[in-house]
């Protein structure tokens, strides 16, 4: 299950990848659920990027918003 915390996170990602303030724990626990993915764009630069699993979450959720 998921916290809130991770589903905002979600949320936030979901809107934009570009985030610098993205705990690394909570990344990792989205990546472990497959909900997340990481993009490595250079050597030193990676981008989360939602899945479709994240995706189809976050559809399930707003549904209930």
């Amino acid at each position: 299950m998921l916290s809130p915390h991770e589903i905002a996170k979600l949320l936030l990602l979901q809107e934009t990848t570009e985030v610098e303030e993205l705990d690394p724990a909570d990344l990792g626990a989205l990546v472990e659920r497959q909900l997340v993915t990481l993009e490595k764009r250079s050597s030193s630069h990676v981008r989360p990027r939602l899945t479709s699993r994240g995706d189809a979450l976050l559809k399930a959720v707003s549904r209930f918003r």
